[in-house]
């Protein structure tokens, strides 16, 4: 099975939508060049899976897929199941980060404390 031209037009306006969203948040700030590049490779695989029909037959054939779209389906969830699992290694770091800050501040209030009880 093959994708129909309109499915294939749709997924490469959706990967062009993708790309210019993602350069306009990064432009504007709003997203870190760091994480950008998970999406330009989401845009990338759209397209390449767009035009290329042998490759997203290969995919269809090593996950089993009956249809086209339940392959892009499949490949979708993955990817985002891997931007899950960065973002929790992520807020997972910075919350250890957080409470070391925290701990720091506390001990350096503290010391702040002792130095204003020893002036009075």
């Amino acid at each position: 099975m093959t994708i129909t031209d309109r499915q294939r037009v749709v997924a490469l306006v959706t990967a062009v939508t993708l790309v210019l969203m993602i350069f306009e948040l990064v432009r504007r700030r709003r997203l870190r060049e760091e994480y950008s590049w998970l999406w330009f490779l989401a845009a990338a695989c759209v397209v390449v899976l767009a035009l290329w029909d042998w490759l997203l037959g290969i995919v269809m054939r090593l996950i089993g897929a009956g249809l086209p779209v339940s392959a892009l389906l499949f490949v979708a969830v993955l990817f985002l199941t891997l931007i899950c699992i960065q973002y929790a290694v992520r807020i997972s770091a910075l919350s250890v980060q957080v409470k070391n800050l925290a701990q720091q501040v506390a001990i350096l209030v503290s010391r702040l404390d002792d130095k204003n009880e020893e002036k009075k």
